[in-house]
C-alpha cells in the first residue's frame, strides 16, 4: 500500500522537477511506509525487511510509522489523507483493501478511489489443524468424521471476520458441510482451545501451527496454498488431496496515495522487486513462513480483483457485517 518516489540524478534534476513537479525532484526527503498494526507482529517484520533494503536501493532514508488501530484502517486512513508526493506509502495486509469494504457498513476510504497499488511483497498460506483428540488423522479422515457427526464440524478462527474466518466458510461450502464458526481473540487464544480441545479444529496461519504441530500438540491436515508451504512441506495442500476449489492466501502489499504520479511508483516498484531477489530476503520471508511477491502495480491490481472475486460471495452467504 504504499509507494511514490524518485531518485534523480544532481545532472537530470532540474528536467525531473519540470516532469514530474518540485514534489518528485527531492531525492534527499524521507520514505514513510505506514504500517497499521503493532510492533513485532508478522507486518512489521515483513515491513522492516523491505525498508532497510528498499532504504539502500533508493539511496534515501526509509522508516516505518506503526500507526496502530482499527484493524489496519488507522493507518489507512491516513494514507488516504496524505499528499501524493512520494513521501508517504502504506503496507498492508489484504483485509484492508480486499475484506473491509466488505464487512464494514461504513469505511473511510474506498480503495480503489483512495489508493494506488504499487507491489504486492509476500503471500501466505493458511493451515487446518484438529486437536490429536479427534480421530482425524488425515484430511480425508476429518471430511468422513464431520459428516458422520455434524456437530463436531465447528472450527476457529483468530478473529471473526479475518480471513480464516471466511477460509473456514469456503471448505464448508466446497465440503457440502455447515461449518460452524467460533471466533477467538487472536492466535494464542485459538491455539489453546484447539490444544485443549475446547474445539475440535482451527485455521490460522500456517507458521502460527509450525511449534505445536512439531511438538505433535496439534495435527495439520491440509494448507491453503497452489503448492505446500515451505515451512510445513509435510503438509499436503488441499487442491493436492482432491479438493481444488480449497485454495486461498493472505498478503501484503504496497500502497501509495491516489494521484500518485506513477513515475514514483514505478521506481519504487522497481526498487522493491530488487529487493525481493536478494537471497538473504528470501531466506528470511522463507523463514517466517512466506512466499516472495513482487510483480507490477497492475499484477497486485488484478490479484485485487482476483481475491475480490474469490471473496465476496463467500463473505455475502456468511452475512456477517460490522456496523
Amino acid at each position: 500500500m504504499m509507494k511514490r518516489r524518485q531518485i534523480i540524478t544532481r545532472a537530470g534534476a532540474l528536467a525531473a522537477s519540470a516532469l514530474a513537479g518540485p514534489a518528485l525532484a527531492q531525492p534527499e526527503r524521507l520514505l514513510k511506509l505506514l504500517v497499521g498494526f503493532p510492533a513485532g507482529g508478522s507486518i512489521d517484520v515483513v515491513s522492516r525487511i523491505v525498508a532497510e533494503k528498499l532504504g539502500e536501493e533508493l539511496k534515501r532514508t526509509v522508516i516505518i510509522d506503526n500507526r496502530t488501530g482499527a484493524g489496519g484502517r488507522l493507518a489507512a486512513d491516513l494514507l488516504k489523507a496524505a499528499p501524493p508526493d512520494g513521501g508517504t506509502m502504506m503496507i498492508t495486509p489484504i483485509v484492508v483493501p480486499v475484506l473491509a469494504p466488505m464487512v464494514f457498513t461504513k469505511l473511510n476510504y474506498e480503495p480503489r478511489r483512495d489508493f494506488a497499488p504499487v507491489v504486492r511483497l509476500c503471500d501466505f498460506a493458511f493451515g487446518l489443524a484438529v486437536s490429536p483428540q479427534t480421530p482425524a488423522r488425515t484430511l480425508q479422515e476429518y471430511v468422513s468424521w464431520i459428516k458422520a457427526n455434524p456437530q463436531n464440524a465447528s472450527f476457529g478462527s483468530p478473529a471473526a471476520g479475518s480471513l480464516p474466518h471466511f477460509f473456514g466458510e469456503m471448505i464448508g461450502s466446497a465440503l457440502g458441510v455447515n461449518m460452524i464458526h467460533v471466533p477467538f481473540n487472536g492466535g494464542a487464544a485459538l491455539q489453546s482451545a484447539v490444544l485443549g480441545n475446547h474445539v475440535p479444529a482451527g485455521i490460522d496461519v500456517v507458521m502460527e501451527w509450525e511449534q505445536n504441530a512439531r511438538a505433535g500438540k496439534v495435527r495439520m491436515l491440509a494448507t491453503s496454498g497452489e503448492a505446500r508451504s515451505p515451512v510445513m512441506s509435510e503438509v499436503p495442500s488441499f487442491k493436492e488431496q482432491g479438493y481444488p476449489n480449497i485454495v486461498g492466501k493472505g498478503w501484503f502489499a504496497m500502497y501509495a496515495p491516489a494521484r500518485t504520479p506513477s513515475a514514483a511508483i514505478g521506481q519504487v516498484n522497481a526498487a522493491v522487486n530488487k529487493v525481493l531477489l536478494r537471497p538473504d530476503v528470501r531466506e528470511r520471508f522463507a523463514a517466517l513462513g512466506l512466499d516472495v511477491g513482487g510483480g507490477s502495480p497492475a499484477d497486485l491490481q488484478r490479484t485485487m480483483q482476483e481475491d475480490t472475486l474469490r471473496w465476496e460471495p463467500i463473505v455475502k452467504k456468511t452475512g456477517f457485517k460490522v456496523s
